[in-house]
């Protein structure tokens, strides 16, 4: 290619040398997929030679060269006048006379005169594996008319040469030298009258490959890639959206405080405003569930077609209703993992000072330094906690030097959540309030471990960290399952080696996602106004109480489902006592005072109680839909607390009239075997369930009659006791007669691992762990059965 500027149409992935590998990307999705519905806007590129020639002038690259030669990027302020200077010099110097020309034509052949166009850059070593250059460069929006392009265009031509592209390069080990910029002039799509985000197509914090993650705000994309809002989030399953099922299977409502449009007078210098976003907006989605699965279906087209992880920037044009791809290229950190896993653990904890979006799933620790802006950053010294409204990418040479990273701003795919994944480092972000509840100076533990919400801890916490290699781990005799209660680690915690979930609570969906008692949602219409006011506020974004609880619910029960498939996830029926249901919204209106609530109004006797009956069909609905809409067959039923082997039969059967049948499309229902009546009589039990799993936590305490929560007694408490061993040793041996499972998903292998010896020794079936004992109980197992 001779000419100084290409149709976007005219290129393909072979031209990055040519335009670089955005600009590159941009004409191989118009020309090779466009047929396969992925929509990507027109535009033109110039070429690296075009840049080359520019620099050309006047000895320019020569000069810049020597500026660059042996520049300390880490000492701070000389970064910022080098930088400043070869700027100067660059938007200094015009362009020549026949880029000038090129580019006002195919600025005329785009009709680009009139319609606002995005000008963005395009450098030959971006967007190649290795490297993310997220946000390395310039992008200006809504530039109008031709001379608006050539001097945008100037603008990105100096970029290259901002403070943090020239760190960035050089701590990439890339030569200054052989880094060429293309500019791209895209056609824009009126997203500032819709919505825009960027999606992923794996999980960004577990690497998990089987979703596709989408994050959305309303008006131009700017702000959700600087960090500067707080999106909502999507989740869709690709091998349900494969097969035309139910496939988001999770969603998160973000802030969605500002939004950035067209400006009204739009000038060189001022293009677009950043404007607030009416109440009502944020409290709803910024994109339906069309557009979400319209959205995750292009990105599995693109991923399919490059063949590796995608990160993707997308557009929905209010006008017209139509979702367009604005730039493609892989994803960089998560693909990139190895077949090790570093896991980190707190040993204690100490007073949250804030809360927010946990990037990675690490821990760091070290002394805050709020920084407000630019000047301060030689204050962040190595070790630092970097505490900040939120970061620019001018921050870049100093955030490496940072333990941690927390802000009042932005989301997943932010700019500081990109590089921190990037640095290895832990982030919070979007906190709100981190600058001002914590102090200059303060000595702070930033946690990631512990969920999808990252925690900033008073004090300097001690923590520990274990590298784990799945490659050296032996096979162990008995299956290995998981407790999983928090759909937002499922992800992560699928890639410690599992043989499925052994018990997955419905009661911490209900308590953290939904958060309201079902009967506050069935009888919504008669509470009082305050607490519907509540209500509303906790259900926004979903069609009507009812709804919320079917969907919230079957979102978390699919989170765990899609993380683990195909193998085996035991779902256990919600199990709260009546102080635990009280605390949920409206919760008291409904809930009796019971003087022992662990041996009252819970488990299958709720379930059989015509009063609660309604909140149990809710939780079947929700089952029925992970199970038959989704497509998550690897879902089992799991009864808590059966009192009777008749109380144990009606509960079957209200679940099977309520579209769970045993054996139907696979389904298993099994019962937790955690009191003695259960192991006495398990061959009865056992002529209605499918399994048991030992519950040894209410087994230990029901056998020996004592309350687990009593200090002055904990002494007592034992799993080994010769008593409680006796009667797992009996329904151990009740269910193999039966030729039916028997699991364990109680806390007493996890505490003790002579006491998985001995289960295993008796014949069980499978250990349910929590994840942080799977590893060394795995170990123990393995070793044990070689030896």
């Amino acid at each position: 290619m001779t000419g100084y500027t290409i149709p976007f149409a005219g290129l393909g992935i072979r031209d990055i040398g040519v335009v670089g590998g955005k600009n590159a990307s941009l004409g191989e999705m118009i020309g090779r997929l466009g047929q396969a519905g992925v929509r990507v806007p027109d535009g033109f590129a110039t070429s690296a030679q075009a840049y080359r020639d520019f620099l050309a002038q006047g000895d320019l690259g020569a000069r810049i060269k020597e500026q660059l030669s042996g520049l300390d990027v880490d000492d701070v302020s000389r970064l910022a006048a080098t930088g400043a200077r070869i700027r100067g010099w660059v938007l200094e110097t015009p362009f020549q006379p026949r880029l000038q020309r090129e580019v006002l034509a195919s600025c005329e052949a785009l009709a680009a005169g009139g319609a606002a166009v995005a000008v963005r850059s395009s450098a030959t070593a971006e967007d190649l594996p290795g490297a993310s250059f997220a946000g390395q460069q310039e992008t200006i929006l809504n530039v109008r008319g031709s001379q608006g392009v050539l001097a945008a265009m100037h603008q990105v031509y100096a970029s290259l040469f901002n403070d943090r592209a020239i760190a960035y390069r050089v701590h990439q080990g890339f030569d200054h030298g052989l880094v060429a910029l293309s500019v791209g002039v895209q056609r824009m799509v009126r997203s500032d009258l819709g919505a825009s985000g960027v999606m992923f197509t794996l999980d960004t914090e577990s690497g998990f490959r089987d979703a596709v993650l989408i994050t959305a705000s309303w008006g131009l994309g700017e702000l959700v890639v600087q960090g500067a809002v707080n999106p909502d989030e999507f989740y869709v399953y690709k091998p349900a959206l494969r097969a035309g099922r139910h496939a988001v299977i999770r969603r998160n409502m973000g802030t969605k405080a500002s939004k950035m449009v067209y400006a009204r007078d739009p000038a060189p210098g001022r293009w677009v405003d950043t404007i607030d976003v009416p109440a009502a907006d944020r409290m709803r989605f910024s994109i339906g569930d069309a557009d979400v699965l319209e959205l995750a279906r292009q990105a599995l087209v693109i991923e399919e077609h490059y063949g590796c992880p995608m990160d993707i920037e997308w557009g929905k044009d209010g006008e017209t209703g139509e979702i367009f791809v604005l730039q493609a290229r892989p994803e960089t950190v998560q693909s990139r993992g190895g077949r090790s896993i570093l896991r980190y653990t707190l040993k204690g904890r100490s007073r949250p000072l804030a809360r927010g979006r946990a990037i990675g799933q690490r821990i760091g620790a070290g002394t805050a330094r709020i920084i407000t802006n630019a000047r301060e950053m030689a204050r962040v010294q190595p070790g630092d906690v970097l505490i900040s409204d939120m970061t620019d990418p001018d921050w870049e040479p100093v955030m490496k030097r940072a333990a941690a990273i927390v802000t009042n701003r932005g989301g997943r795919t932010c700019h500081a959540a990109i590089i921190a994944r990037e640095l290895g480092i832990p982030a919070v972000v979007g906190c709100g309030d981190a600058t001002r509840n914590i102090t200059d100076g303060q000595a702070v533990t930033v946690s990631c471990a512990e969920g999808d919400t990252g925690v900033v801890y008073d004090g300097q916490l001690d923590f520990e960290q274990q590298q784990i290699e799945l490659d050296a781990l032996p096979p162990p005799p008995v299956r290995i399952m998981m407790n999983v209660g928090n759909p937002d680690r499922a992800f992560d915690f699928a890639s410690i080696p599992n043989q499925g979930v052994g018990l997955a609570r419905l009661e911490f969906i209900i308590n953290r996602m939904i958060g309201v008692h079902p009967r506050a949602l069935l009888e919504f219409r008669t509470l009082e106004p305050a607490l519907q006011e509540q209500i509303q506020r906790q259900m926004a974004g979903y069609d009507g109480p009812v709804e919320f609880f079917v969907e919230k619910l079957a979102e978390g029960i699919a989170s765990i489902a899609a993380a683990f498939a195909p193998q085996p996830v035991i779902v256990r029926l919600s199990d709260f006592k009546s102080n635990e249901y009280a605390n949920l919204i409206g919760g008291r209106l409904f809930e009796p005072h019971e003087e022992n609530p662990m041996l009252g109004f819970r488990g299958a006797s709720r379930y059989t109680d015509e009063a609660f009956r309604p909140c149990f069909e809710l939780e079947c609905r929700a089952l029925r839909r992970v199970r038959d809409d989704m497509g998550l067959t690897n879902v089992q039923v799991m009864v808590p607390f059966v009192r009777t082997v008749d109380e144990g039969r009606r509960v079957v059967e209200l679940l099977a009239a309520n579209g769970l049948r045993r054996g139907v499309n696979g389904l298993k229902v099994i019962m937790m075997c955690e009191l003695p009546t259960n192991a006495l009589l398990a061959d009865r039990y056992l002529e209605h369930f499918d399994g048991m799993s030992i519950g040894s936590n209410d087994m230990t305490q029901l056998t020996l009659g004592l309350d687990r929560d009593s200090a002055i007694i904990a002494g007592l408490f034992d799993e080994r006791d010769p008593a409680v061993k006796a009667l797992l040793a009996m329904a151990i041996q009740a269910c193999r007669k039966a030729g039916k499972y028997i699991g364990i998903c109680g806390q007493g292998p996890s505490d003790h691992p002579d006491l998985a010896r001995w289960l295993v020794d008796q014949g069980i079936d499978s250990l349910s762990l929590n994840p942080d004992t799977v590893v060394e109980t795995w170990l123990f197992l393995a070793n044990g059965a070689k030896s």
